[in-house]
């Protein structure tokens, strides 16, 4: 089964009708010969003076001020384009540098994310602790892409590869988050003799009845067969076969809803809120049937 051509277009209209413009520019970068710069420019302006992300870039926080996860997402949508801005990189470990714990990692949010409308599950009662999520990953993609080459003598890098070490075994085995954190992070810290022997753990987590859902049409919030490989070269692909797979894709297509969009599986902050995150998931749907060749038109 493939994404039609009409089909398409009403999720193109959706994304544009809907959409901020930072996922309208990841869309044209997909799907229309935009470029990467054109991102970038689009996710400059979420960038603050301390240099971190916040403004809602992570469309649940809508806190102006930065934040780790939101600064976390700036790195993923720079690893999504392979363009990683070096003024926007300048700022982004400044602002770790700066926001580092005292044992290592960042806080899951900062205390700012309380002043302005969340949505429930960011209530912050303390920030003063690390957390694995989204130390684990904004490490692993810093050391993917060497965005550190030279700094790893830094006191706030040492401690938060160290903070990241003790955390793993520590994981809630069953959270998407807190593993796919252990899965970014263990791909590419330096020291792989050590990650071998952790990723073995983390393999048999991520093998437990449950944790990958393989039921399409399962409700909740749950993590399905394509969260956890939207592409075909995806770690989590090692346990997921592929009649799994295309089970989840005919079922991705079924339910694109008559307005082009896709739903989110969990409680909107908003009406605008809704539109964010609902154009935001659609470009990542359309992204995830693209790699798997189910779109008729590309």
């Amino acid at each position: 089964m493939k994404l039609s051509s009409i089909q398409f277009m009403k999720a193109r209209d959706f994304i544009y009708a809907n959409g901020r413009l930072l996922d309208r520019r990841r869309f044209e970068y997909h799907f229309e010969q935009g470029t990467a710069a054109s991102v970038a420019d689009a996710l400059r302006p979420y960038q603050n003076a301390d240099g971190g992300f916040g403004n809602a870039l992570e469309p649940d926080m809508r806190t102006p001020g930065s934040q780790p996860i939101a600064t976390e997402y700036a790195l993923m949508t720079m690893e999504e384009i392979e363009f990683f801005d070096p003024d926007m990189m300048k700022g982004i470990l400044k602002y770790l540098g700066s926001s580092a714990r005292v044992e290592g990692g960042f806080p899951r949010a900062a205390m700012n994310v309380n002043e302005y409308p969340h949505a429930p599950w960011w209530n912050t009662e303390e920030d003063r602790s690390g957390s694995l999520n989204p130390t684990g990953r904004i490490l692993g993609i810093l050391s993917k892409h060497r965005l550190i080459s030279g700094l790893e003598k830094d006191e706030w890098i040492a401690k938060s590869v160290d903070f990241v070490w003790q955390r793993i075994p520590l994981t809630d085995k069953t959270d998407y988050h807190d593993l796919i954190q252990c899965i970014s992070f263990l791909d590419s810290a330096p020291d792989q003799q050590r990650a071998a022997e952790e990723l073995k753990r983390v393999n048999e987590w991520l093998q437990q009845p449950g944790t990958i859902e393989l039921d399409p049409g399962a409700g909740g919030y749950v993590h399905k067969v394509l969260e956890w490989a939207p592409t075909p070269g995806s770690y989590a692909m090692q346990w997921i076969t592929d009649e799994d797979v295309q089970r989840h894709l005919d079922y991705l297509i079924q339910h694109q809803q008559e307005d082009g969009g896709w739903m989110m599986s969990f409680p909107a902050l908003s009406t605008g809120n809704e539109a964010e995150w609902r154009s935001l998931i659609t470009v990542d749907r359309l992204i995830t049937l693209k790699a798997y060749g189910c779109l008729e038109s590309h």
